[in-house]
Formats: C-alpha cells, sequence, structure tokens
C-alpha cells in the first residue's frame, strides 16, 4: 500500500500537475474518475439518495466540474438529481456541464425553487480557494446551508481553508469526498468536514517528503511482533523516571502505558509515595525509591543501566534538585529516552542520545520559545520540523492532528483520537507506550506514531462504550486490547476508498 499523504494546497496542486504533465493523465481523465468516485461513495454512505435524490451545488472552477461528473453519473444509473450551478469557467467544467446537459440532467435556474432531495452535495470551491466565499459562490452556500438536508463536501466544504484550516463558514458537511490524501486544513477544522473519506483517482506516487498519515494499516505493519519463544527480556525493559511526592499518578499511568504496549519488564525510579503506591497497586512493576535529586542514587543508576528504553518526566516535578537530577540521567548510557512532562521544561536542548519529546503547544512554547510556538498555531508541520532539528531528536507535538518530526524523513501526521484525551494522565499513557516500542527496537519516529496512534483509536474505541465526556485514562488502557487485536487483520477499505477517518466522538 502506498503512502497516504496530508497536503497543504500547493501540494496538492503539484501532485495533480505532475500527473498531468509529468505522467500525462489527462485532466479529464481525473475528473471523471473523481466525480465517479464520489457518486459511489455518496450512495454508499447516504443511501436515501438513492430514492429522495441528489441536489448539486457546483460552481465555476473544476470543483464543479466534479460535481457535474456527479450528476451525470447518479442520473445514470436513475437516481433523481438536480444541478444549481454558477457558470464554469475552466475547459474542464465547460465541457462536463455540456455532457451532463447532453445526458439530460435538470438545471435549475438561479431564482427556480429548489425541489427538496434526501442529500446534498457542495462542489462549489476546491482544495487551492482561500479566504471567504464571495459572490454568487457565496449565494448558493448559503442557501446550501439552508437547505436542510445532509451535505456532502467535494474536496472540503465551502470556506474552509484546506491549508490553514481557517473556516469562514457557512457550510457544515456530513460527509467529505477528498482525492488522494486529506488536506491539512481537514485534520484542523475536523467539526466543518464530518466523516472524511479519501478516494483514489488515479494520482502517481506521492512525493516521500511530503507529511503521511498514520492509518491502522500503516501502524500494524510497524507493530513489534510477538514470537512464541519469547520471555520477558526479548519484550523489552523500560525504566520510568518521575512520581515525585504528590504526584504519583503521572508515573503509574506511564507504568502501566510501558506494560499495556507490550514491554516484558518495567522499573519505576520515583519518591516514596509514589513507590508506595506502586507496590501496592502495580505488582508487576519493579521499584526503586529515589529522592529525585540532586544526585543520581546507586540502586536509581542501576536502574538507568538495566533498560532499553527510559520514559523520564511523569510526575518528575520542576524544584531547582530535578535540572541537575535530570542531566545527571542524561549523562548515563545513551540508549533511547522519552522526554515527557516535566523534563521537557527541565531539559536544556540537545542530548546525546536518541530522544523523544513528547510536548503539547505549551510544553513546545516553553522548551521551543514564543516565536516557534507562535509559529505552530499556523504551520505546526513547520514548527515541530524546525523543533526536531534544533534538538537533534523526534518531536511530538501533541493536538489535532498530532505531528511527529524528525531529523530524518517524512513527517508522521496522527488524525485518530478525540477530545476525551484532553484529560489528566493521557499524556503519561502516551510516554509509556512510546518507551515500549522504543525498547522493542522502533525507530522514534515510528514509536511516537505508533504511541499516538493507539492511544488515539484507543480513546476513540473507550468512546463508544463510555463517551468521550466520561473517558478517563484506565478506560484507554482497557480498550487497548482491540486495538491490538484488530490490527492483526486490518484489511483495506476497497477501490476506491483509500482510508476513512470518523468524526470523533464529542458527547
Amino acid at each position: 500500500m502506498n503512502p497516504i499523504p496530508v497536503l497543504s494546497a500547493s501540494e496538492a496542486a503539484a501532485w495533480d500537475g505532475a500527473a498531468r504533465t509529468q505522467y500525462r493523465v489527462p485532466s479529464r481523465v481525473l475528473m471523471e474518475t473523481a466525480g465517479r468516485a464520489i457518486a459511489q461513495v455518496l450512495v454508499a454512505e447516504l443511501p436515501d439518495a438513492t430514492t429522495g435524490g441528489v441536489l448539486v451545488a457546483a460552481g465555476a472552477g473544476n470543483n464543479g466540474g466534479d460535481g457535474w461528473v456527479i450528476a451525470r453519473a447518479l442520473h445514470a444509473a436513475g437516481i433523481p438529481v438536480w444541478v444549481a450551478a454558477v457558470d464554469p469557467k475552466t475547459d474542464d467544467a465547460i465541457d462536463n456541464r455540456a455532457l451532463a446537459r447532453v445526458d439530460g440532467v435538470r438545471e435549475l435556474g438561479r431564482a427556480e425553487a429548489w425541489p427538496q432531495a434526501a442529500v446534498a452535495v457542495d462542489a462549489l470551491l476546491g482544495t487551492g480557494a482561500a479566504g471567504p466565499a464571495k459572490g454568487d459562490v457565496l449565494a448558493l452556500a448559503e442557501r446550501l446551508a439552508a437547505y436542510g438536508a445532509p451535505i456532502l463536501a467535494v474536496d472540503g466544504p465551502t470556506g474552509l481553508d484546506l491549508t490553514s484550516g481557517e473556516a469562514h463558514g457557512p457550510v457544515h458537511a456530513r460527509i467529505t469526498v477528498t482525492f488522494g490524501g486529506p488536506r491539512r486544513g481537514h485534520l484542523l477544522a475536523r467539526e466543518w468536514c464530518g466523516k472524511i473519506v479519501v478516494v483514489d483517482i488515479g494520482f502517481p506516487p506521492a512525493d516521500t517528503a511530503w507529511p503521511l498519515l498514520v492509518t491502522d494499516r500503516w501502524a500494524a505493519e510497524r507493530l513489534p511482533r510477538l514470537a512464541p519463544q519469547m520471555h520477558k527480556g526479548d519484550r523489552g525493559r523500560v525504566t520510568v523516571v518521575g512520581g515525585a511526592n504528590g504526584m504519583t499518578g503521572a508515573a503509574l499511568h506511564a507504568a502501566r502505558g510501558a506494560l499495556a504496549a507490550g514491554a516484558g519488564l518495567v522499573k519505576l525510579v520515583a519518591a516514596k509515595q509514589t513507590i508506595e503506591a506502586a507496590r501496592a497497586s502495580l505488582p508487576d512493576v519493579l521499584t526503586v525509591e529515589s529522592a529525585l535529586g540532586p544526585e543520581l542514587e546507586p540502586e536509581a543508576a542501576e536502574a538507568l543501566e538495566w533498560a532499553d528504553a527510559l520514559v523520564v518526566g511523569p510526575g518528575l516535578g520542576r524544584e531547582p534538585p530535578r535540572a541537575q537530577f535530570l542531566q545527571a540521567v542524561l549523562a548515563r548510557r545513551p540508549i533511547p529516552t522519552v522526554l515527557d512532562a516535566d523534563a521537557l521544561i527541565l531539559f536544556g536542548g540537545t542530548a546525546e542520545r536518541p530522544v523523544v519529546l513528547t510536548p503539547h503547544l505549551g510544553e513546545f512554547r516553553a522548551q521551543f520559545g514564543d516565536e516557534l510556538a507562535d509559529a505552530a498555531a499556523n504551520d505546526r508541520w513547520a514548527a515541530a520540523a524546525k523543533a526536531a532539528q534544533k534538538v537533534k531528536g523526534t518531536v511530538l507535538l501533541k493536538g489535532v492532528p498530532t505531528v511527529i518530526a524528525d531529523l530524518r524523513g517524512p513527517i508522521h501526521v496522527v488524525a485518530s483520537g478525540n477530545p476525551g484525551l484532553a484529560t489528566g494522565g493521557s499524556g503519561d499513557l502516551l510516554a509509556g507506550f512510546i518507551g515500549a516500542f522504543l525498547a522493542r527496537g522502533s525507530a522514534g519516529p515510528e514509536a511516537a506514531a505508533l504511541g499516538a496512534h493507539a492511544l488515539g483509536r484507543a480513546a476513540e474505541h473507550g468512546a463508544r462504550q463510555w463517551t468521550a465526556r466520561s473517558l478517563r485514562p484506565a478506560d484507554v488502557l482497557a480498550a487497548l486490547p482491540e486495538i491490538w487485536r484488530a490490527w492483526t487483520s486490518t484489511q483495506p477499505v476497497g477501490p476506491p476508498v483509500l482510508t476513512v477517518l470518523e468524526p470523533p466522538e464529542t458527547a
């Protein structure tokens, strides 16, 4: 399976241009394939359309041309369809309107009343549109938004900037169908797009430098395998360092996360209260009591040497002794290390070891400064990439979507999850997941992407049972076995669909 890219408007245009010029795929073929793929998705996802009919709002550009192809394909299948359109301006759109008219597709006049169809299609503006809709397109979009039928958007709902995610309205889509890969704006403004369906229309392979979407199939191919002859040492040793007095839960969540993600052995280096809690509630975890600074005790040093990967920071605290303690930890054997939570605030900037940093935007600001954090608000992809260069490691910038950048290779984008993860403990689980994958030998970017996608998918599964509002870290862990099981038998969706992103649970 080819990687699925996450595209800006300029990258989408470059891909379309390469298909037409370098690979000589005619633009009319791309448009025909796109329109027919959308018609297929529309009937499958919104079956009431087959009897209740479809209203297509078509713009002047190639997005409108797609709309005319959709209308013609539905009409040919005997599905009632009407088109409300502005005059087309591109050659392909003009030709497809003419073909639809010859075929008998019904076109509505501008002042004509719209019949009540079961489904509406927004084919007014495409990926390259920026800023609010204007003029006749805005008038059609407002009429469409007030129409009352569920809306399927072609490429994106009118008024949504598909690079920046800035939403001007007025269209909210029930389903958005896009081509080759999701646009950045889809992932930044999920509430405007509904279910996102990515279809194949015959583009050549994507540029390997473009960000790639982490899917279940991608994750299943990279999940460390278990073998019948394994023993606990083969499954990786993870040492979690944190859990100062009064911050017990964070370190325990990280330890639980490492175990749930498959680590064979987990050792916890923490303050007395946390160790007592771990001994009472987590008998699976080995424990080492530590003052967490300023000096590194011999037993704590031994726990660091024992590990295949470290998770440092959950509940560590930020008191002055902690900074010296973190320096001592990072001066030991250079094994892969997750730096999370308080360790991100204390971290000096570079480490002579493979590191995965897992900041949310506030921690990103503390670590990388206001300028880069402000840039992340406009382009989290570029900001994460610059941060990775700065620390010479992997940076996982949490958010919607989560973006993972490294010194080499493409940016990984994780779009799974829901607001149920916006609660204390979720990030600690993530750190534990990543630590477990690092301990099995996964590279930093892959370990981070696997961990983030597993967390997101488990949250989606958990929210279906408990709702996003009630979701807690324990619920995410309880759902995790279903994710591992599902990944062992992941199947393609089937042509023309490449992947589907369900709308996040918000109940």
